[in-house]
């Protein structure tokens, strides 16, 4: 009885010894397995990135500018103060070529509304960059009411110069 049990005993080790090494040998074949295919489906998203083109988009037209005649204004001073002047030379931008023809014919519209409000004006109110910046914005309301329904992206300072 004894060799029995030690029988008995010896192939119960053999079988748990043998469960042990397949769970194993399933694991180690499931994390190989898991591995491989993290592998290939990372491969596969960035080569299919790679060759995806995209349509390019045109490449964007230049702005077209129109000239607005030099002003020369004086600014407002206190009573006493001798008078000084704004020379200021702009340029307006126009985002499309067409609607420059458009414009145009606005153009003694847009220099008596930049002159009223130029003549309106202290020294104080051009001082820095705030000052010239509040002015150019000011200025590109006023351009946008006179050429309604035309739009300009903005009015550019060829020459500001106070004397």
């Amino acid at each position: 009885m004894a060799e029995n049990e030690q029988a008995e005993s010896a192939d119960g080790a053999e079988a748990a010894a043998s469960k042990k090494g397949k769970l194993k040998l399933i694991i180690a074949v499931a994390g190989f397995v898991a591995i491989l295919g993290a592998g290939a489906g990372w491969f596969f998203l960035l080569r299919g990135h790679g060759e995806e083109k995209h349509a390019e988009a045109p490449p964007p037209k230049p702005p077209s500018y129109v000239e607005v005649p030099d002003m020369m204004v004086n600014l407002v001073g206190a009573p006493g103060e001798r008078v000084q002047y704004l020379r200021v030379k702009v340029v307006l931008e126009i985002k499309e070529e067409k609607q420059v023809e458009a414009i145009k014919p606005n153009l003694p519209r847009v220099t008596d509304l930049f002159q009223t409000y130029l003549r309106e004006l202290r020294p104080s109110d051009i001082n820095g960059s705030a000052g010239l910046f509040r002015l150019k914005e000011e200025l590109t309301k006023r351009v946008n009411s006179a050429v309604a329904p035309q739009q300009v992206s903005a009015v550019l300072f060829k020459e500001i110069m106070v004397q």
